[in-house]
């Protein structure tokens, strides 16, 4: 079990130190869009199904309540969190449409849409996609693998170099802490 342990630590190792080799830019690019959707007065809108769902919740979280600064709150939604919506529109119309129909109710001008998926092929996140390009807005895909179909369909991607759902969960909540401290840093300079 020792052996197991470490292996998988490596792991996770790896996949890291591959986004600290090559993939700076890709998160330089996502903090820059949240920068700029906030500045015009935007919010960033998450959502994801499963680990990617609570993932979306807890970057919505860092933004809205604080990442290491006593600041103001940065406007910030997960669409995963109102039960009630989610199993009425699945309900009603479908489970794939849950992201979609929210992104159409909730959205406006200058918001940021981050769809999560470790596979990129969650029919949901590829629907909310194609609502928010239908709007105008601007998308951001977190994925791994291949980046599946959500990547083709997103302005900006950053596709974790792996296979393996635990270690795209991993580095995805690694990049959405990177996104929010830079954010943080940016947009509340004047605050402790």
């Amino acid at each position: 079990m020792r052996d197991r342990i470490q292996d998988i630590l490596l792991e996770s190792i790896q996949v890291k130190e591959e986004i600290l080799r090559s993939y700076i830019s890709e998160i330089k690019n996502i903090v820059d869009l949240f920068i700029e959707s906030l500045k015009k007065g935007g919010k960033v809108i998450l959502f994801g199904n499963g680990g990617s769902a609570a993932d979306a919740q807890h970057i919505a979280a860092e933004l809205i309540g604080r990442f290491k600064k006593d600041r103001s709150a940065l406007a910030a939604i997960a669409l995963t969190v109102n039960t009630s919506v989610l199993t009425s529109l699945a309900n009603d119309y479908g489970y794939e449409v849950v992201f979609s129909r929210q992104i159409e109710a909730l959205s406006q001008k200058n918001d940021i849409i981050v769809g999560i998926s470790t596979s990129g092929k969650a029919k949901n996140v590829a629907l909310a996609f194609k609502q928010a390009k239908k709007m105008g807005l601007r998308t951001v895909a977190l994925t791994g693998g291949d980046g599946g179909d959500i990547a083709k369909l997103a302005d900006v991607s950053f596709i974790v170099p792996s296979a393996i759902t635990a270690r795209i969960q991993e580095v995805h909540i690694t990049v959405g802490h990177i996104i929010c401290e830079l954010v943080e840093q940016e947009l509340c300079q004047e605050q402790k």
